[in-house]
């Protein structure tokens, strides 16, 4: 076997060993996560968010997760009925929705440990350009690889998928959304 044989063999086992790694980790998060609070990842994500910034707009709540508003506002019917989140309507402007945690809902945040998703967005914000380029252009050759960019983004060990709006669609036939692989 050559050097750049052998390099590139070496370069491939790394690859999956570093995806076997990153997928252990999620998964004992969020399991370790449901099982503290019986919720599932993106249901205390959107608790861990709305703790740190709540009252918020529905879409703002979306956008600090990089979730579009309608994926959330799932998540949000399940909390609310659960009793852990209360939405109030503006009377200025009915259009706009805001949601805070209710007591039991801050409760429940005390209790749970640090969500996949919440550390991952953290440690993506904390790289230079160069480096989320890197990983970005990393990530979309994976999926290309996989053959994936036309399944809409499932959340991290959820139901929930991430769908773009319609208009969205339209506009961009035959991708999965904005941002999104």
């Amino acid at each position: 076997m050559t050097t750049t044989a052998a390099k590139r063999d070496l370069w491939i086992t790394e690859i999956l060993d570093n995806l076997r790694r990153v997928f252990q980790v999620i998964h004992g998060f969020s399991k370790r996560a449901e099982r503290v609070a019986g919720f599932t990842g993106p249901q205390l994500w959107a608790m861990k968010v709305l703790a740190e910034s709540a009252p918020i707009r529905v879409s703002d709540l979306a956008r600090r997760m990089y979730l579009r508003p309608p994926t959330v506002v799932g998540i949000l019917d399940r909390l609310e009925r659960q009793g852990q989140v209360a939405r109030t309507r503006s009377t200025e402007d009915h259009r706009v929705v805001t949601v805070t945690l209710t007591a039991k809902g801050k409760k429940t945040v005390g209790k749970i440990p640090q969500v996949a998703q919440g550390l991952l967005l953290t440690g993506l914000k904390e790289l230079d350009n160069k480096q989320l380029e890197a990983v970005s252009e990393g990530l979309e050759l994976l999926v290309g690889i996989l053959g994936a960019r036309q399944i809409p983004p499932q959340l991290l060990f959820s139901n929930e998928v991430n769908v773009p709006a319609r208009s969205e669609r339209r506009r961009n036939p035959g991708k999965a959304g904005a941002g999104s692989p």
